[in-house]
């Protein structure tokens, strides 16, 4: 089975958000080489290292950059909430 559209949703995103989560991934995750990175994603090294900092230090502060859109809204493809019960 050929799987190469597959990987490369992963492997080159479109969407700013997907590709600065595969991005650091990548450094933190795969503990790759950040010019090797910043190549592979379309990112200056000096932008990249940035990058890594900025998540760096939110993480510190427990405040991780949200990398997907938090309202239905700005996802297409996000599912409505159900409505909760009625309170009696």
């Amino acid at each position: 089975m050929d799987d190469t559209r597959c990987r490369d949703f992963f492997s080159h995103p479109a969407g700013t958000l997907q590709r600065r989560y595969e991005a650091l991934r990548a450094v933190f995750i795969d503990h790759r080489p950040q010019r090797q990175v910043a190549e592979q994603f379309g990112y200056t090294y000096d932008s990249l290292r940035q990058l890594v900092h900025e998540f760096r230090s939110r993480c510190r502060r427990d405040a991780p950059p949200p990398f997907f859109s938090p309202s239905p809204a700005g996802d297409p493809t996000a599912r409505p909430n159900p409505s909760p019960p009625p309170n009696p």
